[in-house]
């Protein structure tokens, strides 16, 4: 016999829209065990939208535990409730990829919503405020050593009073018995549209063919005549491409010249986002590899060891730039949500993205060769999922 579970989720922003986040927690209906947690910060966002991805994380952790489960969902975002119960019509943009997404991760058939007071939805409201106040501090939310525990056992833990229980269900009509969950190469393999990041390095400056350090802390140099060639023929083979359907790009100008030569050929505007800009390179800003070892050859050597070290003069690790770059593809990906989107940046955050979506080391950052104006792509799925579709393709050059 399937499981039953309940669902608690919330999401908040500070500023509305401003820096948010979201937390779920799935417990047992019968004793009020929590059964798992999930908190993300999600970079700036609405109420709203924050409010839709902790619904998301909170049906995919019940998914986690029994894909066949019925699932009771209970939040105090009456908009978000008599939405996905089909009595409200989903009428601004931004909902609706993310409620086709909700409806993607477990059968209708398997769920249902109640909405509930705001004091009776604590426990998502605290794991939210969490993530929002790690997000604050350039983190992301981590599970607490009780929730490691239960995530890892399946065993029960002790909890403040306020937990110690789920308030009384209100009654409801009998769910219908779920069909068995098709396995093997009979699951459906459809999970809908990806949202596709198109990542296109920014053409050369005249410190590329030395390969200088540039990063964001030094003379934001423009494009070189051959970097304007470059953004041109990257230009053409995306119009001829037809499916990008915004353009993103970091604050940089040569990032911004590049995206701007793109957007003109797609008739379409620039939008510039700070996250995605290059690594701060400290003092080792306009000077060669050899240069720096010279004169730091400790800091580099630290720096080529550990993605925690960071340039001499206050630059930053990779790290540092890794958790950025993560904060950025969330955000983007809330609103882009099953959209093809062209981000238009630098070396660091082009290998950092393939290197998230692989789920590969941090100095497999050091094994990936990107060539001024190539092209990378990275598609993601509602189930979390992430594959790479393209590494540093220059036939656009040629």
């Amino acid at each position: 016999m399937a499981n039953r579970f309940v669902v608690e989720a919330d999401g908040g922003s500070r500023g509305n829209p401003g820096p948010a986040g979201y937390g779920a927690v799935v417990l047992d209906p019968a004793t009020g065990e929590a059964l798992a947690e999930a908190a993300e910060y999600i970079g700036t966002a609405t109420n709203n939208v924050a409010e839709y991805k902790g619904l998301i994380a909170g049906l995919r952790a019940a998914k986690a535990l029994d894909p066949e489960a019925t699932v009771l969902v209970r939040m105090d975002s009456k908009l978000v409730v008599e939405q996905m119960s089909g009595r409200w019509k989903i009428k601004h943009p931004d909902m609706k990829p993310l409620a086709a997404e909700a409806r993607t991760v477990l059968p209708a058939s398997q769920v249902s919503y109640q909405w509930i007071p705001r004091e009776q939805n604590k426990h998502a409201d605290r794991l939210a405020n969490e993530a929002m106040d790690a997000g604050r501090h350039g983190r992301q939310w981590e599970p607490g050593a009780s929730t490691a525990a239960v995530r890892s056992t399946g065993s029960g833990r002790e909890r403040p009073a306020a937990e110690a229980a789920v308030p009384a269900l209100a009654p409801e009509p009998p769910l219908a018995e779920p069909k068995a969950a098709p396995v093997g190469w009979a699951a459906p393999a459809d999970l809908g549209t990806p949202t596709t990041f198109v990542l296109l390095r920014h053409g050369e400056t005249a410190l590329t063919p030395q390969k200088r350090f540039s990063g964001s802390g030094g003379t934001d140099p423009e494009l070189s005549p051959a970097g304007r060639r470059q953004a041109e023929a990257a230009a053409a083979a995306l119009a001829a491409r037809g499916t990008v359907q915004a353009v993103v790009s970091s604050p940089l100008r040569r990032c911004r010249e590049t995206a701007a030569a793109v957007a003109a050929r797609l008739g379409l505007e620039v939008r510039v986002e700070e996250g995605l800009r290059e690594t701060a390179f400290g003092a080792w800003e306009g000077l060669t590899f050899a240069e720096v070892k010279e004169r730091w050859p400790d800091d580099l050597d630290a720096w080529l060891g550990s993605s925690k070290a960071a340039p001499t003069g206050g630059g930053e690790s990779f790290a540092t730039v890794s958790r950025r770059v993560a904060l950025t593809r969330d955000k983007l990906l809330a609103r882009y949500a099953g959209r093809t989107v062209l981000l238009v940046t630098h070396v660091t955050p082009v290998k950092t993205l393939v290197r998230l979506a692989l789920g590969a080391p941090p100095e497999s950052l050091f094994r990936m060769e990107l060539s001024a104006a190539s092209l990378s792509a990275v598609a993601y799925y509602a189930d979390g999922n992430a594959s790479v579709r393209l590494l540093n393709d220059t036939s656009h050059l040629r």
